[in-house]
């Protein structure tokens, strides 16, 4: 159910904006990537403008998602030791004989 709550709030207007940003910005731009003979065609790509604003708004995402990735490590490494420790001691618990049970002792009779 909040699945497709998010589907309908979220990611469908979200796709409705990207879609007339894209229609809006169909022109052709060069990105050059030398910046002293902005002319030279080997160093020049000329492409449509939403095709550069979407590798840039993926591109973001990826450097975003692994900067994450990484600065959680710690945690996923904290996690990883403390379930290997729940699983040893989980281990040590099943294979420790059972303490002997005292026996019942009738009530005596008052």
């Amino acid at each position: 159910m909040l699945n497709r709550f998010m589907l309908i709030l979220v990611f469908v207007p979200l796709a409705i904006i990207l879609i007339a940003l894209a229609v809006a910005n169909r022109e052709l731009v060069a990105f050059t990537l030398d910046p002293f003979n902005p002319g030279n065609p080997k160093l020049t790509l000329t492409l449509p403008l939403f095709i550069f604003l979407f590798l840039a708004l993926a591109i973001g995402m990826v450097v975003g998602s692994l900067t994450t990735w990484v600065k959680q490590g710690r945690y996923r490494k904290l996690a990883r030791q403390r379930g290997v420790e729940a699983e040893n001691l989980r281990q040590a618990v099943s294979r420790a004989p059972a303490a002997p049970q005292a026996p019942v002792l009738p009530k005596p009779n008052s």
